[in-house]
């Protein structure tokens, strides 16, 4: 059970079934808090709350909520207005849908809160409805009203807990308008497959094991200042530029990546020919392999028979070429079996 403060009290509405539950929030902050100071002497700035009627400074106790009216005027709204509004997700949790959780833009996430069953009787329909939710594979979508305003929110299970993600509206999400480039781009097949060799050699990623450096840093900084050491030193920015050629960037990154996962630095250097996996697209034309092989010997046999056509009339010539021409099939040859034997060590 989770041990944190509530900060709503109410029941999930499903169907004709009520079940008392309790929110609680299901994420922390961990972020690092500063203070504002004076500069010059270290002084704590404080900010204080008067009132421009009395002129006097007032205490949280004293203060309300009002809304200002056009003509400038304020109507104070109370705490009891509100609980008293005429809607029934006051103090319920109203689910209204359910819907496959692929149906929700991320967009629309929020908060993210527990629903904690309140007491032993809502032990009961609060496990019913984790368990069909697991069963349907589906989200809940409810509307409730919180801190002065009625949210949506979409339920799923976690665990065996059931969770809720707060939900923007759909009218308070906008679109992407003006945001994506307003020029015509080609994105060539070899660039699609150079960045899908790059995702690959970059990998999934285990998200436990990623964490907060740059509060980390902070706290470093923190604690040599408070020791009167010297600060740590910032490594140097690695070397950037503008990116002339769009493919030698994603060449060099591959490699790059392929070098942090303790690869050697020899090792797949050609990466042009790992998008032969891909069966989904066009794969780019390719010169490794038996295809090449089998083309670079069609192609030094043609060029030996039109040198032999042509020896009766330039023998000495013709022999020139004919050597020339041994060698570059010997070449094509050798070529391709460099490209194998770099397969044999997958990514």
């Amino acid at each position: 059970m989770l041990h944190v403060r509530s900060i709503w009290n109410g029941a999930i509405s499903f169907g004709l079934v009520s079940i008392p539950i309790k929110l609680v929030n299901a994420t922390e902050s961990h972020s690092i808090s500063f203070r504002q100071i004076h500069t010059e002497d270290g002084g704590r700035i404080r900010y204080r709350k008067f009132c421009e009627l009395e002129d006097r400074e007032v205490t949280q106790g004293e203060i309300g909520k009002g809304y200002e009216d056009a003509d400038g005027s304020i109507i104070p709204i109370t705490d009891e207005d509100l609980s008293s509004l005429p809607i029934p997700t006051a103090k319920t949790i109203e689910i209204v849908a359910f819907v496959p959780g692929d149906r929700i833009d991320p967009l629309q996430m929020d908060a993210a809160y527990y629903l904690q069953a309140s007491g032993a009787p809502a032990a009961k329909p609060y496990t019913l409805l984790r368990e069909a939710l697991k069963r349907s594979n589906k989200v809940a979508i409810a509307k409730f009203a919180l801190r002065g305003r009625e949210r949506l929110g979409m339920l799923r299970v976690v665990g065996d807990a059931i969770a809720m993600h707060g939900l923007l509206w759909p009218d308070e999400v906008r679109a992407p308008e003006g945001v994506a480039p307003d020029t015509d781009v080609t994105v060539r097949d070899k660039e699609l497959d150079l960045a899908d060799a790059l995702m690959d050699t970059l990998g999934e990623v285990d998200l436990e094991d990623l964490h907060d450096e740059y509060r980390e840093a902070v706290e470093e900084v923190i604690a040599a200042k408070a020791a009167g050491e010297a600060l740590p030193q910032a490594p140097e920015p690695a070397a950037g530029g503008k990116v002339l050629d769009l493919m030698a960037a994603l060449e060099n990154s591959v490699r790059a990546a392929r070098e942090s996962r303790g690869e050697e630095a020899g090792e797949h250097t050609e990466v042009k020919s790992l998008p032969q996996r891909k069966t989904a697209r066009a794969a780019p034309k390719q010169t490794g392999g038996k295809k090449s092989a089998s083309t670079a010997k069609k192609t030094a046999a043609k060029k030996t028979t039109a040198s032999a056509r042509k020896s009766t009339a330039k023998s000495g010539q013709g022999t020139k070429k004919t050597a020339s021409k041994s060698t570059a099939k010997s070449t094509a040859k050798k070529t391709p079996a460099k490209k194998s034997a770099s397969r044999k060590h997958p990514a």
